[in-house]
């Protein structure tokens, strides 16, 4: 768990929400998604590249810092699919509220990092189960591939599927 400490040196309540940032890293109908180290939560599972946005950054310079890390790619965000604010957000125990961008893959630049055992393209019509999937990342991919048949205003706030 993250502890956050206020400007005045007072702890904040354990129970505050962060943000993070998540990104569908996609080109020619394939995305990148990573499989999360066994220490990590959800361990084992596929994911969408992504990490808390750190102070004094925005989530679109969280998207570019968290895609060199954990795939090694620089990417450019494109645009923002969803902010996932879901308090009871599945697979997951602290209630992030989430940035979740579209990005384009502009060069390969280094290695992943400790956090991904796998960095692997899948053709989004020949995805993993959506049990093999960490957090709500597998209703992301899908809401991405249904905003691809048919456009719909962006971001979609809450829910996947929009109504």
């Amino acid at each position: 768990m993250i502890t956050c400490i206020f400007e005045n040196g007072n702890k904040a309540n354990p129970a505050l929400r962060h943000v993070v940032i998540d990104s569908l890293i996609v080109e020619d109908n394939k995305i990148l998604l990573v499989k999360r180290a066994m220490h990590l939560m959800n361990g084992g599972k596929y994911a969408l590249a992504g990490g808390y946005v750190e102070p004094e950054e925005s989530t679109r310079e969280a998207v570019i810092r968290e895609a060199r890390e954990e795939t090694g790619y620089l990417v450019e965000p494109l645009f923002l699919l969803r902010i996932a604010d879901n308090p009871n957000r599945p697979k997951e125990d602290r209630q992030n509220v989430a940035f979740v961008y579209v990005s384009k893959p502009l060069k390969k630049v280094g290695e992943k990092d400790e956090e991904s055992t796998e960095v692997t393209w899948f053709a989004l019509d020949n995805l993993p189960a959506s049990e093999d999937f960490a957090f709500d990342h597998y209703e992301d991919i899908q809401l991405y591939c249904k905003y691809q048949k048919e456009k719909f205003p962006l971001p979609v706030i809450g829910e996947a599927v929009p109504i």
